[in-house]
């Protein structure tokens, strides 16, 4: 019977944090994993998550006209006070 002071992680299921940047020992020291060049590698570096490179962006690319549901259904409004009326004068015809 499993007790829950007993409860132990799965061997291999925990992994050790990366700590980049703490010296060539760590395996993770000179670039840091930021790879040798290039925009991300640098300190400081941000840009816009939707960014494209000068590319033109999708928000823009997109054409912005409406939308025509072919499949929407018009609903006519009846009074029913009215078509009883008209029901009583015998306007209805069979």
């Amino acid at each position: 019977m499993d007790i829950l002071s007993n409860l132990k992680y799965a061997p291999g299921s925990i992994k050790k944090r990366k700590r980049v940047g703490r010296g060539e020992g760590s395996g993770h020291g000179g670039q840091a994993t930021r790879g040798m060049n290039g925009q991300k590698s640098r300190s400081g570096s941000k840009y816009r998550a939707w960014f494209e490179g000068g590319q033109m962006p999708l928000q823009r690319r997109v054409p912005g006209r409406g939308f025509n549901n072919i499949f929407r259904i018009d609903y006519q409004v009846v009074n029913l006070e009215t078509l009883q009326r008209l029901a009583d004068n015998k306007k209805f015809e069979d």
